[in-house]
């Protein structure tokens, strides 16, 4: 397994949408393995291949509540089939968006679809942080940021702030 390294904000790349996995092969389980490494060393509960500069439909989480505990899943081609009408605000942040965090309003309860490392179809429902956690990575696939769900203000400050740490991280390379 191999850390990776991130792409950051305002890195063009994060606006890809991403392209469905044909099939699931020894180099789509070692990305598997080197996306959880990546999310566990960061540390992060979820993270999108296109996060790591591999515009595929692929994402690891690990929601478990439990300390110590890991409950890693990879999903492949995801996909939302249900939401509630009911909404939720959690705090969200997102790896490629370091040190910034957010309250983003989203549906309550989902049900997804995807298939996991066996090839298998799986649908399950999710709530509360599994349910944010999902929506926000399958936004990653579709070149969608946590922040374009916050107010234009609050989003410009943010993509400001990220282009001038650019800048400077450049200008001292």
């Amino acid at each position: 397994m191999t850390i990776r390294p991130l792409v950051i904000l305002p890195d063009p790349k994060l606006r890809l949408v991403s392209e469905p996995v044909k099939d699931i092969t020894d180099e789509i389980r070692k990305l598997a393995d080197d996306m959880l490494e990546t999310m566990y060393d960061a540390p992060g509960v979820g993270l999108a291949a296109i996060q790591i500069g591999v515009p595929l439909r692929m994402v690891t989480m690990d929601v478990s509540k439990t300390e110590g505990e890991r409950e890693p899943m990879v999903l492949i081609n995801p996909e939302i089939v249900w939401a509630s009408e009911e909404k939720r605000v959690y705090e969200e942040g997102c790896l490629s968006i370091p040190e910034y965090y957010e309250e983003v309003e989203r549906p309550d309860r989902i049900r997804f679809r995807y298939m996991n490392l066996k090839g298998e179809i799986i649908e399950q429902d999710a709530e509360e942080l599994m349910a944010t956690c999902v929506q926000h990575e399958i936004d990653h696939l579709n070149g969608v940021l946590f922040i374009d769900h916050l107010s234009k203000l609050k989003r410009d400050r943010v993509m400001t702030k990220f282009k001038k740490a650019a800048k400077r991280g450049a200008a001292g390379a």
